[in-house]
C-alpha cells in the first residue's frame, strides 16, 4: 500500500515538474487524491513517533525498559514501528505488557492498518468515478526507468526526512558507542 501511495506522489511531483496535470492508470490525479495520499504518508510516521516520544518522556514508558540509553530508544521505536507495520513484535528488552504499551500499541496497530487502507480505497473510488483519458505527450509512463527513479527518490527522501533523526538518536548512536567500547 505504501508503494502505491508513494507512486501517486511521484506521479504528482513529475506532473508538477513538466507543468501538466499528473496522470496514472489512465486517470487524472487531482487535489483530492493528493490530499489523501499525503495524509496517509504523513500519518504513518506520526503514529509511530508521537507515542514513542510520549513513552520516552514519561516514567510509565521508561519503566518498561531493561536497557538504558540509545538501545532503550531503539526498543521503543521498534515496538511502535512494528505495530504500525501490522506486526506488533518488540525487542526482548522491552516489557510491553503494561497498560501504557498495551493501549498505545493497540491504537497504533489499528491506525497503522486502517488509515492507509481507507485512504487508498477513497483514492480508488475517486479515480474510478473519473473518465479515462489517453496518455498525452507529457504523460510520465509508470513502466519507465524515469518513473522508477523518481518513485525511489520520493521514498528515500520522505523516509529520510521522517525517520533518520530518530534513527540517529537510537540505533546509530548505539552502534557508534559500541565501536568505542561503551555499553548501556
Amino acid at each position: 500500500m505504501g508503494f502505491l501511495l508513494y507512486g501517486i506522489i511521484a506521479v504528482f511531483l513529475t506532473g508538477l515538474m513538466v507543468g501538466r496535470t499528473p496522470e496514472i492508470f489512465g486517470k487524472k490525479i487531482e487535489k483530492p487524491e493528493i490530499v489523501l495520499a499525503s495524509l496517509a504518508i504523513l500519518l504513518h510516521p506520526l503514529i509511530i513517533l508521537v507515542p514513542a516520544a510520549i513513552a520516552v518522556m514519561n516514567n510509565f514508558g521508561l519503566n518498561s525498559l531493561n536497557n538504558a540509553g540509545p538501545h532503550g530508544l531503539s526498543e521503543i521505536l521498534y515496538a511502535y514501528t512494528s505495530a504500525a507495520a501490522n506486526n506488533g513484535s518488540a525487542f526482548a528488552g522491552l516489557n510491553a505488557n503494561t497498560p501504557w504499551y498495551n493501549i498505545s500499541l493497540g491504537i497504533v496497530i489499528l491506525l497503522g492498518r486502517y488509515v492507509s487502507i481507507i485512504a487508498l480505497l477513497a483514492i480508488a473510488g475517486s479515480l474510478l468515478a473519473k473518465p479515462g483519458i489517453e496518455p498525452g505527450p507529457g504523460t510520465l509512463r509508470t513502466d519507465s526507468l524515469l518513473y522508477g527513479t523518481v518513485w525511489l527518490g520520493v521514498i528515500l527522501i520522505v523516509g529520510a526526512l521522517t525517520f533518520v533523526p530518530a534513527l540517529i538518536l537510537g540505533p546509530v548512536t548505539e552502534h557508534l558507542a559500541l565501536l568505542r567500547g561503551t555499553l548501556f
